[in-house]
């Protein structure tokens, strides 16, 4: 069964770190481009990050950049990402996906019909 299961969301202060966690199972992890989304009540859905199967390329919402950093170890077939200084302004559920039609992630987002396998989500509430 293909599966994604995000983790470590939570409720924290502005100013906070947290990092989620995408562990994948059913397929290998190395053969994706993952994205990190997010959306907010009343909101349309928002990709935040992307990394690309090595990592070597990645993309980064503008609102989060130089705050949040995606990273992977495809041998534990999971993808983290690292959120810094938090604002309440990320509180959202945050979701993980894998890219079925490209490796590598752009200075733009990746249209979302690309990504084909979602996690639950996880919820980020950031408090001021």
């Amino acid at each position: 069964q293909v599966q994604l299961v995000e983790s470590g969301g939570g409720l924290v202060q502005a100013g906070d770190s947290l990092r989620l966690s995408c562990t994948a199972s059913g397929f290998f992890l190395q053969y994706y481009s993952i994205g990190w989304f997010r959306q907010a009540p009343g909101k349309e859905r928002e990709e935040v990050s992307c990394s690309s199967t090595s990592g070597g390329s990645t993309y980064y919402l503008d609102s989060v950049k130089g705050r949040f950093t995606i990273s992977r170890d495809n041998a534990k077939d999971t993808v983290w990402l690292q959120m810094n200084s938090l604002k309440p302004e990320d509180t959202a559920v945050y979701y993980c996906a894998a890219n079925l039609a490209r490796t590598r992630c752009t200075g733009v987002p990746s249209p979302q019909h690309e990504y084909g396998y979602w996690g639950q989500g996880t919820q980020v509430t950031v408090s001021s």
